[in-house]
């Protein structure tokens, strides 16, 4: 049986994470509180904060701003999508 969550970003029960999937007591918080499917949305975004502010994810800098927007994301239930993204049309 899966492990449910009171997922904090869906304001819902879902299914859990299977493991933390960041290092440390923010990865602990995650797993704690954050449902799979939350999880996969803040994957797609970060994936497009990546790709269209060119981060190089050797910079620490970079790293420390997707851990930013990671939290602001999942925790404080803020808009944190690229700047000048547009989501292609159906």
């Amino acid at each position: 049986m899966a492990r449910m969550v009171q997922c904090v970003k869906l304001k819902r029960e879902a299914e859990g994470l299977d493991f933390p999937p960041y290092p440390g007591d923010l990865g602990v918080r995650i797993w704690q509180s954050i449902s799979k499917e939350a999880w996969a949305q803040w994957m797609d975004t970060q994936t497009r904060l990546v790709n269209e502010n060119r981060l190089n994810l050797a910079d620490a800098r970079a790293r420390k701003y997707l851990a930013e927007q990671m939290q602001r994301f999942l925790f404080e239930d803020q808009n944190v999508e690229a700047q000048g993204y547009v989501p292609p049309s159906a």
